[in-house]
């Protein structure tokens, strides 16, 4: 930005309404020769040709107001930068307060560049040290020092000019492709602030999301804290009660592990007797066959001796006296010669086949009916085997377990329950 751009405007004064070099018309006086030696030459000095890029490149339009207000003591001047700066290098071409003014102003300006190009003796050694200084940004300073140089000669004052008006074109070429890049670039900064703050609208959609998992997750952490410092709690309490426990009985270790290995015997007696059941009811039915011969035979002929195992011909079993005998289990052909030994004795005969046939839920009202038991552990179900068991320790009723189904063992079965 130029420093016309942000100065103030100032009270404008009476003069300002003309041109600069007619506000500015004073007597100048004759341009003098050229200096001879080492001196430096002025600025009224230099040829009329080099004022304008020497004033232009080396002092800023700011520089030139000041100046003007101070030697001519008005406080505006014309607002046109290119009147100011015209009007100011019409007065450098001659020795005037304007021209003394500004060749003060530079020699301030560039004492260090000055005092650099002193050093230099030569015509070629001043034309080596133009070239490496024009290569800096800021070439300025080294304008001013050779230009005025005492070693100056005109060709090399001629080609300086020359690269310096083309150097102000490339400038402005320069400019103007930075103007475009400039606008370019605002257009895309454009486009992209857009998409910032789309991003940004994202973002912070996001970042609510965010918030409300982890407010519900902070609620669930919460919630299984409070869980878990409840179980914590309880298996303290239920901590504190057993060592309570163990403190008012001191045996009750022995008590508990003595508790265990009954259920673990019971359990074991249980297998056990599974277990003999099972092969009872394995071996009733390798005789199975052997059996229903012997009873289709004592069928057809009651007299007629039985096994080996049968009882003595005279051994009768005692009278039942109206008893209701339950029979649990045999062969479906040996019940009618069972009903006919228990009426033969006086009995009421009741029969339930153990679970094959006959519904299992039935026993338990037959059981409830009975008066007598008699159960033929090879030819019945397991559970039917644990109902009559059950049945007959809760309620105290004669039970009598047979192994082998048969009209001998029947008798037999009688004879025990009515001698218990």
């Amino acid at each position: 930005m130029s420093d016309s751009a942000v100065r103030e405007p100032l009270p404008v004064h009476p003069a300002a309404a003309f041109p600069v070099a007619a506000m500015l018309s004073q007597a100048r006086p004759p341009r003098g020769d050229p200096a001879e030696g080492s001196r430096c030459r002025r600025l009224w000095e230099l040829e009329d040709h080099a004022h304008c890029p020497v004033i232009g490149v080396c002092l800023p339009i700011s520089a030139l107001r000041r100046i003007v207000e101070k030697v001519h003591g008005v406080t505006a001047i014309v607002e046109d930068e290119y009147e100011l700066h015209r009007g100011v290098v019409a007065d450098c071409k001659h020795r005037s307060p304007i021209a003394e003014a500004v060749q003060r102003e530079l020699q301030r300006r560039y004492l260090l560049e000055l005092r650099q190009a002193a050093k230099l003796k030569t015509t070629d050694a001043l034309a080596a040290w133009w070239r490496e200084a024009s290569q800096d940004k800021d070439m300025a300073g080294a304008l001013w020092a050779t230009l005025t140089h005492a070693r100056c000669t005109p060709e090399i004052a001629q080609k300086i000019l020359g690269e310096v008006h083309m150097m102000q074109h490339q400038v402005g070429i320069a400019r103007r492709v930075d103007l475009q890049q400039y606008e370019a670039l605002i257009e895309e900064n454009a486009v992209l602030a857009r998409e910032l703050a789309n991003a940004q609208q994202r973002s912070t959609r996001h970042m609510k999301e965010q918030a409300r998992r982890s407010e519900i997750d902070q609620r669930q952490v919460i919630q299984l804290r409070a869980r878990l410092i409840a179980r914590d709690t309880l298996i303290a309490s239920l901590r504190e009660e057993l060592e309570s426990m163990e403190a008012a009985t001191p045996d009750l270790k022995s008590r508990f592990e003595m508790s265990r290995e009954l259920e673990r015997r019971a359990e074991r007696i249980h297998q056990l007797e599974r277990a003999l059941l099972q092969r009872q009811q394995e071996a009733e039915q390798q005789r199975r066959r052997a059996d229903g011969l012997a009873a289709e035979l004592q069928l057809r002929d009651p007299e007629a001796p039985e096994a080996p195992d049968a009882m003595p011909a005279d051994v009768e079993p005692p009278g039942l006296e109206d008893s209701a005998v339950l029979c649990v289990g045999g062969r479906p052909a040996s019940v009618p010669i069972y009903r006919q030994v228990v009426e033969r004795t006086g009995g009421r005969f009741l029969h339930h086949d153990g679970g094959e046939k006959d519904n299992a839920s039935k026993l338990d009202a037959t059981l409830a009916a009975a008066d007598l038991v008699i159960c033929q552990t090879g030819c019945i179900s397991h559970d039917a085997y644990w109902r009559v068991k059950d049945h007959c320790k809760r309620t105290g009723k004669r039970c009598v377990f047979v192994e082998n189904p048969s009209m001998t063992g029947l008798k037999r079965a009688l004879v025990a329950l009515c001698s218990s």
